[in-house]
């Protein structure tokens, strides 16, 4: 949903000239730009504190990387970037659809081709990560965008290589607890088998309209996550394990 830009905003970044807001969060503040050739795109930049660090700038680059390797076809193809600047910065092109979780709360559940067709088109594209030793670690709903071309699979920013421990601390879940596999939210290496989890899960929403292990406090669902069974209510029969 577009935003007005405000004062705190910059005009341009690089050569890009600043049209609106599409969101912004705990990391940084993505925006709707142009290219001084007249093109749109999505233009996704970091919070200044947290370009001040080498940590952080690393996840960034590897954000990029990520996205670059998934490609236009299952994500938003990267028309620019500069991982070294000042305020690091990406730039995507812009694709127009709603988050997963916003088709449903307005439609309501997908019919079951939809969602069959769904689940085919986002596992090519997380094999298209993984076949680079890629894993996303963060696959939800509002991280799948439905578009005229098929879903689109977005936002890596915790994304990275498989058996690279280096940016998470031991213990640590990274991710969206709703969405986790056991073994993220035990906070132990999230394999590309984790990513399938999380595959799942969303596939169970778009089909029911509800999480596999409900909503409530981050606590709560990791526990729910490790220990509890999925709540596979109202998967059409031939999909439900009960």
């Amino acid at each position: 949903m577009l935003s007005p830009l405000t004062h705190d905003d910059p005009a341009a970044i690089a050569t890009y000239r600043l049209l609106a807001r599409l969101g912004s969060g705990g990391m940084g503040t993505v925006y709707l730009a142009r290219s001084p050739g007249g093109r749109t795109v999505a233009l996704k930049t970091v919070h200044a504190r947290l370009a001040a660090d080498p940590a952080f700038r690393t996840r960034f680059r590897l954000e990029t990387d990520a996205a670059r390797i998934i490609g236009a076809r299952h994500g938003a193809a990267v028309v620019d970037a500069d991982p070294l600047a000042e305020t690091p910065w990406l730039a995507t092109e812009y694709v127009l659809g709603p988050p997963l979780d916003d088709a449903v709360a307005l439609a309501g559940p997908l019919p079951e081709p939809t969602v069959r067709a769904l689940g085919a088109a986002l596992a090519g594209g997380l094999a298209q990560l993984h076949s680079s030793d890629v894993v996303h670690r963060d696959l939800k709903p509002s991280n799948v965008l439905v578009t005229a071309y098929g879903p689109k699979i977005i936002d890596f920013g915790i994304a990275r290589a498989a058996g690279d421990d280096h940016l998470t601390r031991t213990g640590a879940a990274a991710g969206t607890p709703a969405f986790m596999s056991p073994e993220q939210a035990g906070g132990q290496e999230h394999t590309p088998a984790g990513d399938v989890f999380a595959l799942a899960g969303v596939l169970v929403f778009a089909a029911t309209g509800h999480g596999p292990f409900g909503t409530g406090a981050p606590a709560d669902l990791l526990y729910r996550v490790r220990y509890a069974d999925p709540d596979l209510t109202g998967l059409p029969r031939p999909w439900s394990l009960s």
